[in-house]
């Protein structure tokens, strides 16, 4: 049986992976989601105590889920979703991976496209530089642009109700300065030839990571001979792991797995 280890992004509870793992149970895969450091059991006691989150970066949760995958008796393989597809490229270059599946990543070093749109999602955290030591949450307004603009507003306010939680602000900072920082813990080894397969995928409507961005980071594995491959979610946006249409994201995940020959 094959493990997998869901990695959820910024502002997102870990149990909003629950119908992932059913769904990739049900094809003979076990699946966990694991907490970031400094989040709660629940949703509600997140949103009651911010500050235990506050202050972990980039480089500190990537070792957090080294560490997870570094238990299991064979490499596990990573799906992630925003950070948490940045960070199971960081895990794959460290070869702590069989293969991994990043959902719209936040961007790696190097990509140098800065949409609007993602300038704007970004701005509640980086548009006051006090927060780089804080941890913050998205305001219902707030998550409609960065998350829910594909949707209509109750089911974006609804899964902003159920899932939204505040995370540490630090790692969006480590992003937006990784092209100036020489060992910036954003660096992928996109060169590494002896890692497992690496799915990408972009989404035509995400304000959060835009496809142009996702793109980038495709692009930046092209020196790569190991296998990596782009899926484009026509009329997307980001909240594609947790909305209505996720089982059709998670069965292109499932799809491209099993075409990698995985044992599962």
């Amino acid at each position: 049986m094959t493990d997998v280890v869901f990695i959820h992004g910024l502002w997102v509870f870990h149990t909003s992976w629950q119908p992932w793992i059913d769904r990739f149970a049900a094809e003979g895969y076990h699946a966990i989601a694991p907490r970031w450091p400094g989040e709660a059991e629940t949703v509600a006691a997140t949103r009651e105590n911010p500050n235990a989150q506050a202050g972990f970066g980039l480089r500190q949760i990537t070792d957090h889920f080294g560490a997870i995958v570094e238990q299991f008796d064979t490499p596990p393989i990573a799906v992630g979703h925003s950070f948490g597809g940045l960070i199971a490229q960081l895990l794959l270059g460290q070869n702590k991976l069989a293969a991994a599946v990043a959902i719209d990543p936040a961007p790696i070093k190097g990509i140098r496209a800065l949409p609007l749109t993602q300038l704007r999602s970004a701005f509640p955290v980086l548009g006051n530089p006090l927060n780089h030591g804080r941890a913050k949450g998205l305001t219902r307004g707030q998550w409609r642009y960065g998350f829910g603009n594909a949707l209509n507003e109750t089911e974006s306010d609804a899964l902003w109700e159920q899932w939204a939680i505040p995370s540490p602000c630090k790692p969006l900072f480590e992003v937006g300065t990784a092209n100036f920082v020489p060992k910036s813990a954003a660096t992928a080894d996109t060169a590494n030839t002896a890692r497992g397969p690496l799915l990408i995928t972009g989404g035509t409507e995400d304000h959060t990571v835009p496809l142009v961005t996702a793109r980038g980071a495709y692009k930046r594995y092209a020196k790569s001979s190991a296998v990596t491959e782009f899926h484009e979610f026509t009329g997307k946006g980001h909240s594609l792991t947790i909305d209505r249409d996720w089982p059709e994201v998670a069965d292109v995940a499932l799809t491209w797995l099993k075409a990698q020959n995985l044992e599962a």
